[in-house]
């Protein structure tokens, strides 16, 4: 089994750092490589997942998708809106019959999968960095806005 944990860990760094690569090349997609990653790393190294889970940029990511919570409004509007801009893009520079129709299947997917997944409502008093009895507290505040209105 060592030989497993071995290849998931390589993978895991190998899909994080061309995820990294992704940020800045936009023929490579950052999101789902860091899922993989952290998939890759649940599988061979708690440290290194525990560390993905943890990180400023990333954690979020994962954290997001693990959740049943949903994903924010303008997270999904925008990662919907970006799809088409850079699938616009790509058609009128390949314009090749078959890729137009290839790309245009691909976004409906994606899109109707992006819009049949839950959205998550999100209190502006609760903050990334709020301890659990903070969001407690905004929540209760809210909820007692709400009865007095």
């Amino acid at each position: 089994m060592q030989g497993k944990r071995i290849l998931y860990l390589m993978l895991g760094w190998f899909s994080l750092i061309t995820g990294i690569i992704g940020i800045f090349l936009p023929l490579l997609p950052t999101t789902p490589l860091v899922l993989l990653a952290a998939w890759c790393f649940s599988r061979s190294s708690v440290r290194f997942h525990t560390w993905l889970m943890e990180h400023k940029f990333f954690g979020p990511i994962v954290r997001d998708w693990q959740s049943s919570d949903g994903i924010p409004r303008k997270a999904r509007n925008r990662a919907i809106i970006f799809m088409w801009a850079g699938m616009a893009i790509s058609i009128f520079i390949v314009s090749r019959l078959w890729a137009t129709i290839g790309l245009i299947t691909i976004g409906l997917c994606v899109s109707t999968y992006l819009l049949r997944m839950p959205i998550r409502s999100e209190s502006p008093l609760i903050t990334e960095n709020t301890t659990e009895t903070e969001t407690e507290k905004a929540l209760k505040s809210t909820e007692d806005k709400d009865r007095t209105s």
